[in-house]
Order: structure tokens, then C-alpha cells, then sequence
């Protein structure tokens, strides 16, 4: 896991991608990433957020369609000695973008 800070986004749209094994976490100036799983290609889209918790579709070699992912973010930011009550409490909706 790692998390690196980068200039503050003052919109309530956190991003979502992945790139050579990981997934990230883009919001409020933070970019977190952490291991994605191994067979994954690309996140497609986000079905649901809920404080936190993310659906997903996502993409993977195995399989031709996308399926149904699970990410929870409290665990994780926890882990990295992040308030997740205050850093998730102003996100209103998370995008998938890649560059």
C-alpha cells in the first residue's frame, strides 16, 4: 500500500482506476493504492457508493464479461492511519477515469 499527496480537488468526486496491479484511490489531495487482484484488466464502472463502500464492475482475463467487484475503503484507509469517517464524509459520487 502506498499513499502519496497531490494537489487538493475541490469537487466531491473521488476517482477510481487500477494500473500494474493496483487499484487507486484518488481524492481530497490523496492518491492511495493498494494491491489489485492478479488477474484484473480495468475497472468498467461504479454500480454503488455508500460512505466507504464500492461496487463495482470490473474486468478481469479469466472471464469475457464484467463482473461484480467489492472494495470497502475503511479498512484500508484505517490501516493507514487515516480518519475514514472525515476523509470519506465529503465524497458525493466516485468516477472510474484512467490517463
Amino acid at each position: 500500500m502506498t499513499i502519496s499527496k497531490t494537489p487538493t480537488d475541490a469537487r466531491n468526486e473521488a476517482i477510481l482506476s487500477s494500473a500494474e496491479g493496483f487499484t487507486a484511490f484518488s481524492f481530497g489531495g490523496y492518491h492511495i493504492r493498494f494491491r489489485a487482484p492478479y488477474s484484473l484488466e480495468r475497472y468498467v464502472d461504479v454500480v454503488r457508493w455508500d460512505d466507504g463502500y464500492l461496487v463495482v464492475l470490473a474486468k478481469y482475463s479469466h472471464h469475457a464479461e464484467p463482473e461484480e467487484e467489492y472494495i470497502d475503503l475503511k479498512p484500508i484507509l484505517d490501516g493507514l492511519y487515516i480518519d475514514s469517517a472525515a476523509f470519506l464524509k465529503p465524497i458525493k459520487s466516485v468516477r472510474i477515469a484512467y490517463a
